[in-house]
């Protein structure tokens, strides 16, 4: 079958490795086809400036020279070359959803934006399906499913870029069945920049013998904005093989079964409450290995505060299983055992594709002009009964007036637990719930209202570990694409355990050898971005 076209449906016959394709000298060497598009430069002066000024979070609102708007690997390098010749800070933008202001930020002179080069298309010459970084999830989902019926097991937001979701490890509704999404990470395009300033583009591989490798691994859960500009990323599952692109990813279930379920505020008392969160963890510790029967059940727990909405409860699995309504019965049993309030509930099926649009999240709610202020945590087992009192207290409080404030809860483990801490830059491989503490609002002068609300929570909620989720019994550590500047100051985090720990436990080490490596010169950095040193 021959090539259609680069931003559509692309199949090809003779499919080699990837590394094979790579070149000794380290240079991309991989067509970069026309796209038609850009570049395209937008200054203050022009009226396309301000739309591109804000992203998901309205607390930080950019004001760079200019805005760079690339549609080629090759226009994204001579963005940078640029930049740097000129003596201006540089950022990146992918889908626009950083939650603290690493892109939006005062002191970065010129943005390049990547919204235009969002291509999803099968490489035959490499064997994988390449994904341009300015691609959404929603983009990789459609295409992936519609041209082969495959997916990769990444998050719930269809809008949000996979530039920055990829490297910093992705999961979502499928990651207990199949992984993270760098679990099926095989190589990664970037735009690098040694000790000379001079820009080049590199690829770097899943083979062990790349010389690259390191790089490679450095985008495995290493996050975004740190060793470089990644331009593609190539997806193919672990140990598949053939030419068959319908072979080399994850199929997803061809049916979703699915329930959803809230619990009234007003009929909750604190033991109840108390109760369905003990329950929702204790199933997730005695169902998380992976291979369990309950691997493609993905479940999450809103706790809402009383003021935005009652404790609501979303729980998917495989509808194609033959057990599939007893399993789902099953664990909405446990969940509601004990609980002493009837739910209002309901249940349903949906054809894959249906159920990932209708049951995702349409970026958590928030809207232009919301600020936000997120925190996050590993659950490895159940959280005690002090945070389970200190979760309940600040949810209930009757002081603070939010509308939008919640604690998520999402299944995790299975065989996100099957991978060793070390193969990946992600090292959190044996939690079973990730916790997502977050605010949303619309009024700046409302800013230390809200976020005092959500500090507090969290430092109450780790007040027996310097109010940070350190590394134990309970928790381990914090995601980075949930990034949180709070954890890297001594005042809010007095756990005595750095910020960079919390995120990467003992990969940070080797994180930092590759920045050396790949940007020496620290060219791409933020508040949280991996030091050279």
């Amino acid at each position: 079958m021959g090539t259609v076209t680069r931003r559509g449906f692309v199949a090809g016959s003779a499919a080699i490795g990837l590394g094979a394709v790579a070149g000794v000298g380290g240079a991309a060497t991989a067509a970069d086809a026309a796209t038609g598009f850009g570049p395209v430069t937008v200054r203050p002066s022009d009226p396309r400036y301000a739309s591109l000024t804000g992203g998901y979070n309205y607390r930080f609102l950019g004001s760079p020279d200019y805005y760079r708007l690339a549609g080629s690997a090759t226009q994204i390098e001579q963005a940078v070359g640029e930049a740097l010749r000129a003596g201006r800070r540089l950022a990146v933008r992918s889908g626009g959803h950083c939650l603290e202001g690493f892109v939006n930020n005062p002191g970065v002179d010129a943005v390049i934006d990547l919204a235009e080069y969002n291509g999803v298309y099968f490489d035959a010459a490499r064997n994988a399906f390449a994904v341009e970084a300015g691609a959404t999830l929603g983009q990789v989902y459609d295409t992936l499913y519609r041209g082969w019926g495959v997916t990769v097991p990444g998050g719930v937001c269809p809008q949000v870029g996979v530039g920055g979701h990829i490297s910093g490890g992705g999961y979502g509704a499928l990651s207990r069945l199949f992984g993270l999404v760098v679990d099926h990470l095989a190589a990664v395009e970037v735009v690098v920049v040694g000790s000379d300033s001079t820009p080049r583009t590199v690829l770097a591989t899943a083979d062990p013998a790349d010389p690259r490798h390191e790089l490679w691994w450095a985008h495995t859960g290493g996050g975004g904005g740190n060793f470089g500009v990644v331009t593609r990323y190539w997806l193919r599952s672990p140990g598949a093989s053939g030419t068959d692109p319908a072979a080399l990813l994850p199929k997803p279930p061809a049916t979703i079964l699915f329930s959803q379920l809230s619990w009234p505020w007003s009929a909750l008392t604190e033991t109840s409450f108390t109760r369905l969160v003990g329950n929702f963890n204790r199933w997730h510790e005695a169902n998380s290995a992976p291979g369990s029967p309950y691997a493609s059940l993905f479940a999450t727990l809103w706790l809402n505060h009383v003021k935005t909405g009652n404790p609501a409860l979303t729980v998917q699995l495989d509808g194609t299983r033959s057990d599939a309504q007893r399993l789902l019965a099953g664990f909405v049993a446990a969940i509601t055992d004990g609980v002493g309030v009837t739910p209002v509930s309901s249940t349903g099926a949906l054809p894959w594709l249906l159920a990932k649009n209708r049951l995702g999240f349409a970026d958590f709610g928030a809207g232009v002009g919301k600020r936000v202020k997120n925190k996050s945590s590993y659950v490895r087992r159940g959280f005690d009964t002090g945070q389970l009192a200190a979760i309940h207290s600040h949810l209930t409080r009757t002081d603070y007036a939010g509308t939008s404030a919640s604690i998520l809860l999402a299944s995790y483990g299975g065989a996100i637990n099957a991978v060793a801490p070390t193969a990946t830059a992600i090292p959190q491989r044996d939690s079973i719930i990730k916790a997502q503490y977050s605010v949303s609002w619309s009024d700046p002068a409302e800013d230390s209202v809200h976020i005092g609300w959500v500090r507090e929570l969290y430092e109450d909620l780790f007040a027996a570990t310097g109010g940070a989720p350190v590394s134990g019994d309970v928790s381990d550590g914090a995601y980075i694409n949930y990034p949180d500047v709070d954890l890297a100051d001594p005042d809010r985090n007095t756990s005595g355990v750095p910020w960079y720990t919390l995120y990467y436990k003992d990969n940070y080490a080797r994180l930092q050898a590759v920045k050396r490596t790949w940007d020496p010169l620290d060219v791409f950095n933020h508040d949280l971005s991996v030091r050279p040193s």
